[in-house]
Protein backbone atom coordinates (compact mmCIF):
# COMPACT_ATOMS: atom_id res chain seq x y z
CA UNK A 1 0.00 0.00 0.00
CA UNK A 2 1.25 3.61 -0.77
CA UNK A 3 1.07 6.68 1.17
CA UNK A 4 -1.29 8.87 -0.78
CA UNK A 5 1.11 11.45 -1.30
CA UNK A 6 -0.86 12.97 -4.86
CA UNK A 7 -3.72 13.51 -2.58
CA UNK A 8 -1.89 14.79 1.11
CA UNK A 9 0.33 17.43 -1.57
CA UNK A 10 -3.04 18.74 -2.96
CA UNK A 11 -4.04 19.08 0.95
CA UNK A 12 -1.03 20.76 1.95
CA UNK A 13 -0.82 23.29 -1.05
CA UNK A 14 -4.31 24.23 -0.54
CA UNK A 15 -3.93 24.65 3.23
CA UNK A 16 -0.90 27.32 2.93
CA UNK A 17 -2.28 28.55 -0.23
CA UNK A 18 0.82 28.33 -2.37
CA UNK A 19 1.18 27.38 -5.90
CA UNK A 20 3.37 24.27 -7.10
CA UNK A 21 5.75 27.11 -7.92
CA UNK A 22 5.88 28.06 -4.82
CA UNK A 23 6.15 24.96 -2.88
CA UNK A 24 9.25 23.98 -5.41
CA UNK A 25 10.94 26.83 -4.40
CA UNK A 26 10.35 26.47 -0.73
CA UNK A 27 11.73 22.93 -1.23
CA UNK A 28 14.40 23.82 -3.55
CA UNK A 29 13.37 21.28 -5.92
CA UNK A 30 11.79 21.40 -9.39
CA UNK A 31 8.60 21.97 -10.41
CA UNK A 32 8.10 19.65 -12.29
CA UNK A 33 8.61 16.99 -9.41
CA UNK A 34 6.00 18.68 -7.56
CA UNK A 35 3.69 18.33 -10.92
CA UNK A 36 4.21 14.62 -11.75
CA UNK A 37 3.58 13.82 -7.85
CA UNK A 38 0.40 15.86 -7.70
CA UNK A 39 -0.71 14.21 -11.05
CA UNK A 40 0.34 10.74 -10.31
CA UNK A 41 2.64 10.70 -13.00
CA UNK A 42 5.23 9.64 -10.87
CA UNK A 43 5.47 8.28 -6.82
CA UNK A 44 8.46 9.58 -5.07
CA UNK A 45 11.01 8.38 -3.39
CA UNK A 46 11.21 8.00 0.50
CA UNK A 47 13.61 11.49 1.09
CA UNK A 48 11.20 13.41 -1.34
CA UNK A 49 8.07 12.35 0.78
CA UNK A 50 9.88 13.42 4.06
CA UNK A 51 10.65 16.67 2.48
CA UNK A 52 7.30 17.35 1.59
CA UNK A 53 5.35 16.19 4.65
CA UNK A 54 8.25 17.53 7.04
CA UNK A 55 7.33 21.21 5.32
CA UNK A 56 3.80 20.35 6.18
CA UNK A 57 4.74 19.38 9.85
CA UNK A 58 7.57 22.41 10.55
CA UNK A 59 4.77 24.93 9.45
CA UNK A 60 2.22 23.60 11.91
CA UNK A 61 0.14 21.19 9.65
CA UNK A 62 -0.47 17.90 12.09
CA UNK A 63 -1.73 16.12 8.61
CA UNK A 64 -1.77 12.77 10.21
CA UNK A 65 -3.81 14.32 13.55
CA UNK A 66 -6.23 15.76 11.19
CA UNK A 67 -6.85 12.68 9.09
CA UNK A 68 -7.81 11.21 12.49
CA UNK A 69 -10.41 13.12 13.21
CA UNK A 70 -11.92 13.09 10.05
CA UNK A 71 -12.00 9.22 9.72
CA UNK A 72 -13.74 9.60 13.66
CA UNK A 73 -16.03 11.45 12.21
CA UNK A 74 -16.74 9.20 9.08
CA UNK A 75 -16.79 5.98 11.10
CA UNK A 76 -20.11 4.20 11.16
CA UNK A 77 -21.87 3.09 13.80
CA UNK A 78 -20.39 1.06 16.47
CA UNK A 79 -17.02 0.87 14.26
CA UNK A 80 -14.06 1.81 16.11
CA UNK A 81 -10.73 3.77 14.76
CA UNK A 82 -7.54 1.96 15.77
CA UNK A 83 -4.21 3.04 14.52
CA UNK A 84 -1.43 0.10 13.88
CA UNK A 85 2.00 1.61 14.31
CA UNK A 86 4.83 0.01 12.14
CA UNK A 87 8.42 -0.80 11.36
CA UNK A 88 7.94 -2.30 8.59
CA UNK A 89 4.97 -2.33 5.99
CA UNK A 90 1.90 -4.50 6.59
CA UNK A 91 1.70 -6.68 3.14
CA UNK A 92 -1.13 -8.79 1.89
CA UNK A 93 -3.41 -9.88 4.58
CA UNK A 94 -2.68 -9.23 8.54
CA UNK A 95 -2.21 -12.33 10.16
CA UNK A 96 -2.88 -12.70 14.16
CA UNK A 97 0.56 -13.85 14.90
CA UNK A 98 2.50 -11.17 14.08
CA UNK A 99 4.01 -9.93 17.32
CA UNK A 100 6.25 -11.57 19.52
CA UNK A 101 5.92 -14.62 21.90
CA UNK A 102 6.50 -12.71 24.83
CA UNK A 103 4.41 -9.41 24.24
CA UNK A 104 1.49 -8.08 26.66
CA UNK A 105 -0.78 -10.55 25.98
CA UNK A 106 1.50 -13.28 23.56
CA UNK A 107 1.40 -13.37 19.87
CA UNK A 108 -1.31 -10.95 18.22
CA UNK A 109 -1.73 -8.22 15.86
CA UNK A 110 -1.20 -5.34 18.29
CA UNK A 111 -3.11 -1.74 17.91
CA UNK A 112 -3.80 1.83 20.08
CA UNK A 113 -6.31 3.73 20.30
CA UNK A 114 -4.68 7.10 19.42
CA UNK A 115 -2.28 7.94 16.80
CA UNK A 116 0.04 10.56 19.13
CA UNK A 117 0.56 7.19 21.26
CA UNK A 118 1.56 4.92 18.24
CA UNK A 119 3.90 7.62 16.34
CA UNK A 120 5.61 7.75 19.94
CA UNK A 121 6.49 4.08 20.04
CA UNK A 122 8.02 4.59 16.25
CA UNK A 123 9.14 7.90 16.63
CA UNK A 124 13.27 6.05 16.70
CA UNK A 125 12.37 3.66 13.70
CA UNK A 126 14.00 5.06 10.16
CA UNK A 127 11.38 3.68 8.26
CA UNK A 128 8.67 3.44 10.22
CA UNK A 129 4.83 4.75 9.66
CA UNK A 130 1.10 3.96 10.92
CA UNK A 131 -1.76 2.99 10.00
CA UNK A 132 -5.38 3.79 9.71
CA UNK A 133 -7.60 1.25 10.85
CA UNK A 134 -11.99 0.63 10.64
CA UNK A 135 -12.76 -1.76 13.40
CA UNK A 136 -15.98 -3.69 13.60
CA UNK A 137 -16.42 -5.36 17.28
CA UNK A 138 -20.09 -7.05 16.22
CA UNK A 139 -19.54 -10.51 17.03
CA UNK A 140 -16.63 -11.06 18.56
CA UNK A 141 -15.83 -12.03 22.24
CA UNK A 142 -13.30 -9.40 24.28
CA UNK A 143 -11.90 -9.13 27.57
CA UNK A 144 -11.34 -5.75 28.82
CA UNK A 145 -8.39 -5.51 31.62
CA UNK A 146 -8.47 -1.79 33.14
CA UNK A 147 -5.12 -0.99 35.32
CA UNK A 148 -5.40 -2.99 38.39
CA UNK A 149 -4.01 -6.25 39.59
CA UNK A 150 -5.56 -8.86 36.75
CA UNK A 151 -3.85 -6.73 34.30
CA UNK A 152 -0.45 -6.61 35.97
CA UNK A 153 -0.86 -10.57 36.82
CA UNK A 154 -1.47 -11.10 32.34
CA UNK A 155 1.32 -9.05 31.60
CA UNK A 156 3.33 -10.53 33.80
CA UNK A 157 2.44 -14.30 33.14
CA UNK A 158 3.20 -13.36 29.15
CA UNK A 159 6.03 -11.96 29.36
CA UNK A 160 7.86 -14.67 31.19
CA UNK A 161 7.56 -13.75 34.70
CA UNK A 162 5.27 -16.01 36.61
CA UNK A 163 6.78 -19.38 35.63
CA UNK A 164 6.56 -19.88 39.67
CA UNK A 165 3.46 -18.97 39.57
CA UNK A 166 2.13 -20.36 36.72
CA UNK A 167 -0.50 -23.29 37.99
CA UNK A 168 -2.34 -21.02 40.50
CA UNK A 169 -5.57 -21.08 40.36
CA UNK A 170 -6.03 -16.94 39.60
CA UNK A 171 -3.53 -17.05 37.09
CA UNK A 172 -5.18 -19.57 35.08
CA UNK A 173 -8.19 -17.88 35.55
CA UNK A 174 -7.13 -14.82 33.62
CA UNK A 175 -5.04 -16.23 31.18
CA UNK A 176 -7.97 -18.66 30.35
CA UNK A 177 -10.30 -15.44 29.68
CA UNK A 178 -7.76 -14.13 27.51
CA UNK A 179 -7.48 -17.34 24.74
CA UNK A 180 -10.91 -17.59 25.01
CA UNK A 181 -11.53 -14.14 23.76
CA UNK A 182 -11.40 -12.56 19.80
CA UNK A 183 -9.64 -9.59 21.12
CA UNK A 184 -8.07 -7.84 24.17
CA UNK A 185 -8.30 -4.07 25.21
CA UNK A 186 -5.73 -3.12 27.66
CA UNK A 187 -3.43 -0.07 29.02
CA UNK A 188 -0.53 0.05 27.15
CA UNK A 189 2.58 -1.24 28.65
CA UNK A 190 5.93 0.09 28.24
CA UNK A 191 9.50 -0.85 29.42
CA UNK A 192 8.69 1.60 32.18
CA UNK A 193 6.02 -0.53 33.22
CA UNK A 194 7.76 -3.86 32.73
CA UNK A 195 10.34 -2.74 35.51
CA UNK A 196 8.09 -2.00 37.83
CA UNK A 197 5.72 -5.29 37.13
CA UNK A 198 9.41 -6.76 37.52
CA UNK A 199 9.45 -5.09 41.05
CA UNK A 200 6.20 -6.50 41.97
CA UNK A 201 6.90 -9.84 40.99
CA UNK A 202 10.22 -9.71 42.99
CA UNK A 203 8.53 -9.32 45.61
CA UNK A 204 9.80 -5.29 46.12
CA UNK A 205 6.66 -3.59 46.09
CA UNK A 206 2.97 -4.41 47.09
CA UNK A 207 0.07 -4.65 44.58
CA UNK A 208 -1.46 -1.37 45.61
CA UNK A 209 1.88 0.45 44.60
CA UNK A 210 2.49 -0.96 41.75
CA UNK A 211 -0.94 -0.63 40.16
CA UNK A 212 -0.54 3.03 41.17
CA UNK A 213 2.71 3.18 39.96
CA UNK A 214 1.76 2.20 36.94
CA UNK A 215 -1.55 4.31 36.75
CA UNK A 216 0.49 6.97 36.51
CA UNK A 217 2.09 6.34 33.31
CA UNK A 218 -1.29 6.29 30.98
CA UNK A 219 -0.05 5.55 27.81
CA UNK A 220 -3.45 4.89 26.53
CA UNK A 221 -5.32 2.25 24.94
CA UNK A 222 -4.10 -0.85 23.51
CA UNK A 223 -6.29 -3.33 21.25
CA UNK A 224 -4.78 -6.91 20.68
CA UNK A 225 -6.74 -9.08 18.49
CA UNK A 226 -5.93 -12.94 18.77
CA UNK A 227 -8.30 -14.75 16.64
CA UNK A 228 -8.93 -15.07 12.64
CA UNK A 229 -12.48 -13.95 13.60
CA UNK A 230 -11.40 -10.68 14.66
CA UNK A 231 -8.84 -10.04 11.54
CA UNK A 232 -11.51 -10.31 9.25
CA UNK A 233 -13.18 -7.35 10.96
CA UNK A 234 -10.80 -5.08 10.22
CA UNK A 235 -10.63 -2.80 7.55
CA UNK A 236 -7.34 -1.00 6.62
CA UNK A 237 -8.37 2.82 5.74
CA UNK A 238 -4.30 4.57 4.95
CA UNK A 239 -1.08 4.09 5.33
CA UNK A 240 0.29 7.21 7.05
CA UNK A 241 4.13 8.89 6.45
CA UNK A 242 5.45 10.04 9.43
CA UNK A 243 7.84 12.48 8.77
CA UNK A 244 11.57 12.88 10.40
CA UNK A 245 10.54 16.36 11.84
CA UNK A 246 7.35 14.46 13.18
CA UNK A 247 9.26 11.99 14.45
CA UNK A 248 11.87 14.48 15.85
CA UNK A 249 8.90 16.02 17.68
CA UNK A 250 7.50 12.84 19.08
CA UNK A 251 11.07 11.57 20.55
CA UNK A 252 10.65 15.26 22.17
CA UNK A 253 7.68 14.59 23.58
CA UNK A 254 8.43 11.07 24.48
CA UNK A 255 11.61 12.45 26.90
CA UNK A 256 8.85 14.77 28.42
CA UNK A 257 6.46 12.22 29.00
CA UNK A 258 8.63 9.62 30.68
CA UNK A 259 10.15 12.42 33.07
CA UNK A 260 6.66 13.09 34.21
CA UNK A 261 5.64 9.70 34.45
CA UNK A 262 9.06 8.90 36.77
CA UNK A 263 8.21 11.89 38.97
CA UNK A 264 4.73 10.62 39.43
CA UNK A 265 5.65 7.05 39.64
CA UNK A 266 8.38 8.03 42.38
CA UNK A 267 5.82 9.36 44.57
CA UNK A 268 3.14 7.17 44.04
CA UNK A 269 5.97 4.36 45.45
CA UNK A 270 6.24 6.85 48.77
CA UNK A 271 2.26 7.46 48.81
CA UNK A 272 1.23 3.87 49.01
CA UNK A 273 3.96 1.91 50.62
CA UNK A 274 3.18 -0.59 53.12
CA UNK A 275 -0.61 -0.71 51.23
CA UNK A 276 -1.84 -3.85 49.69
CA UNK A 277 0.00 -7.14 49.39
CA UNK A 278 3.33 -8.38 48.15
CA UNK A 279 3.41 -11.50 45.62
CA UNK A 280 3.67 -14.04 47.80
CA UNK A 281 0.89 -13.16 50.21
CA UNK A 282 -1.40 -12.51 47.14
CA UNK A 283 -0.85 -15.84 45.59
CA UNK A 284 0.02 -18.43 48.60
Amino acid sequence: MNFRIKDDLRIIRSFFEISQDELATALRVEKLRIARTESGETYPREDFLDLIYSYAFNNNLRLNLQKEMFYKDDLEENHILLTHASKNELIGRIVVNSGKANNDFGSGFYCGDAYDKSASFVSRSLSSCIYFLDFNPEGLNKVVFSVNQDWMLAIAYFRGKLNNYKEHKHIKRIIDKVKNADYVIAPIADNRMFEIIDQFIDGLITDEQCKHCLAATNLGLQYVFLSDKSIDNIKILEKCFISSSEKAYYVDKQLEFQKQGYDKTKIARIEYKGKGKYIEELLK
